[in-house]
């Protein structure tokens, strides 16, 4: 019996349209601000991605926080009593404790409803590249595959799911320690823009640079080029922190020079952006390998 529901969280960056057309039930993750909490909500209820962003832009530092699991048991602890199985898609346990905490409350109701299916799946995955599993998990779902077979195929396709992204200013990748601020200042100096990917283990990866924005966001596309499965017939996402122009430029070139039909460009969401920060550019489409 084809009846379970498929859990995530925020991290998918997913728009609020997509994630109800999806019927997914959706955990937010907290970051704080300015000494304020906020909710991560897909619908920027609490504080709108425009307004986050310009606070970072202003020098705001902002810090964030995982989905407990607690808030994991409360939301999926009802549909089990409904009688329904669960499927927790979950942000990439390289980048946060989201993970564990969805597998724990997995593995406590499993032992308290022994008669559900109740399984968490780590994608491995952040941003729209979780958002882009999740799409296609949806489409198995309604393919006719049942909880076992979802979970399976999300098992056997995670590491087909490829994330390329740059940034525009290097000093947010200094402060999360993902480059040393000798190669921020030096970066920032000539103009070398980072290009970066999720690895298998589910972490951000420095893998290569581009002298100036343009030639940056050109790389992405021709990483695209290398690996992409049959591109003309796939979905492509794309998500932007605060920067919808060069978002869509990208798109374009994704669509001239490999005939894809539909890209979907969305935020990069505060709990992500306050890491990678205004002006990210991140791709995502299925390939050989990551």
């Amino acid at each position: 019996m084809n009846d379970f529901v498929i859990v995530t969280d925020s991290s998918c960056d997913l728009t609020a349209e997509m994630a109800r057309d999806l019927e997914l039930t959706v955990l937010p993750l907290s970051f704080n601000l300015a000494e304020k909490e906020y909710r991560n909500y897909l619908d920027g209820r609490e504080l709108s991605f425009q307004e986050f962003y310009r606070c970072i832009r202003a020098g705001e530092s902002c810090t964030t926080s995982a989905v407990n699991v607690e808030a994991f048991s409360g939301a999926m602890e009802p549909i089990l009593q409904s009688g329904k199985d669960v499927l927790c898609i979950a942000f990439s346990s390289g980048l946060s404790n989201t993970c564990n905490a969805a597998q724990m409350a997995c593995k406590e109701l499993a032992a308290k409803y022994p008669e559900r299916r109740v399984y968490a799946v780590d994608t491995l995955c952040a941003s729209l590249g979780q958002g882009l599993l999740i799409y296609h998990a949806v489409q198995q779902k309604r393919g006719g595959k049942n909880i076992d077979e979802v979970r399976d195929w999300l098992e056997e396709n995670k590491l087909h799911l490829c994330h390329w992204f740059t940034v525009e200013d290097l000093n947010h990748l200094k402060r999360g320690g993902r480059i040393s601020a000798t190669t921020a200042l030096i970066g920032t100096m000539l103009n070398i823009k980072p290009v970066l990917h999720v690895d298998d283990e589910g972490h951000l990866v420095n893998v290569g640079k581009a002298r100036g924005r343009r030639a940056s966001l050109t790389a992405l596309i021709d990483h695209m080029e290398e690996t992409a499965i049959d591109p003309a017939s796939q979905v492509v996402f794309i998500s932007h922190g605060d920067s919808q122009e060069d978002a869509d430029y990208v798109a374009e070139q994704v669509k001239s020079r490999f005939g894809v039909k539909t890209v979907v460009t969305n935020y990069v969401g505060p709990v992500i952006g306050a890491h990678s920060g205004p002006g990210t550019i991140a791709l995502f489409f299925l390939g050989t390998h990551r």
